[in-house]
């Protein structure tokens, strides 16, 4: 009898090791979901949902964007650290999360042992924008303008430690000024800020700020890209203008997964998301709003970018003095 029930057990286990191998090989076979760490309507938010029908074909399975924004993108990064490592559940990683993590080591979760990076899969510089009817109408006018009056002027970001504010704190040290930095729950409402009149200036991510200038909006005066952007022909490079590679600050976005999660997850994803980005339709769409397709050689390749990336903002942190309190 317990001969008889030790070769039901061990058959037992051989079947559910096999189901379980099984299912790994035919990953994804359910929905995949993609948090992202803004706000609905926003550059990166409009980004994903353009991109998402592609993958989705891509994988088979259907793609679903859900938003969690709060603390810079720290709550969605918390949220899929915690979550099932079963390869079903994706963050949408930028270099924000690097930011935050070297603004607070503190915070509970970790970019670079709590995840595995799959690939990046497009960069945006920001943009240095103003409300269409600002006094404001170039870069110089701006300077001079903090400089003669000290602390009056202000610029807006949608969170301590977010691109804005490291955009807005660079450009001000850079220009030997002073402006008081004005932090919003999202970077949706540096646009609205502008326009009432609430704040003076911003850095904004390109696919927030190209569809406001194009619609008089917003006036654009310079960008953070190390070339100017076909978008925006007419606008001049930050860098140029302060003579500084500091002010080169373009951010990008990338898929991660929670640390552990399986090989098959990692690799089936890369390979539809590379598969996905060649297409044509999908450069056309991010270039649209001033994002521009770019793609790992590989995860392990990602995840040598992430830790360089790391490296470059955590100094770009000490060179602003920007702090977390």
């Amino acid at each position: 009898m317990k001969r008889r029930n030790f070769c039901l057990s061990a058959l037992g286990a051989s079947l559910m090791l096999k189901t379980s191998v099984q299912a790994a090989e035919t990953y994804p076979s359910r929905s995949v979901r993609v948090v992202v760490p803004y706000a609905a309507g926003g550059g990166p938010d409009i980004m994903m949902r353009q991109f998402g029908p592609k993958l989705s074909a891509e994988l088979g399975q259907s793609v679903v964007v859900e938003n969690k924004v709060g603390a810079g993108g720290v709550l969605a990064a918390q949220y899929v650290a915690q979550a099932s490592a079963d390869g079903y559940t994706a963050l949408m990683g930028s270099n924000s999360h690097l930011i935050q993590k070297a603004l607070q080591p503190s915070l509970a979760f970790d970019p670079i042992n709590d995840f595995v990076p799959v690939t990046v899969i497009a960069t945006s510089p920001t943009v240095l924008v103003v409300a269409a009817d600002s006094p404001y109408h170039s870069i110089q006018d701006l300077i001079d303008a903090m400089r003669d009056r000290p602390g009056q002027l202000n610029y807006a970001s949608g969170g301590i430690g977010s691109g804005a504010h490291l955009g807005g704190a660079t450009f001000v040290s850079l220009a030997k000024a002073d402006a008081v930095h004005i932090p919003f729950k999202g970077s949706v409402e540096i646009p609205v800020s502008l326009m009432r009149g609430d704040t003076d200036f911003a850095f904004t991510i390109a696919g927030t700020a190209i569809p406001q200038v194009n619609g008089g909006k917003l006036r654009a005066l310079a960008v953070s890209s190390r070339d100017p952007m076909p978008q925006l022909p007419n606008v001049p490079t930050l860098h140029e203008i302060l003579d500084s590679d500091l002010a080169i600050q373009e951010f990008w976005f990338g898929f991660w997964l929670p640390r552990q999660s399986p090989d098959v997850a990692v690799d089936t994803l890369y390979r539809k998301t590379i598969a996905a980005l060649q297409d044509e339709s999908v450069h056309r769409q991010f270039a649209t709003t001033g994002n521009r397709v770019i793609q790992s050689d590989s995860p392990q390749e990602y995840a040598q970018f992430v830790r360089r990336e790391y490296s470059k903002w955590a100094d770009i942190i000490k060179l602003t003095g920007i702090t977390a309190g």
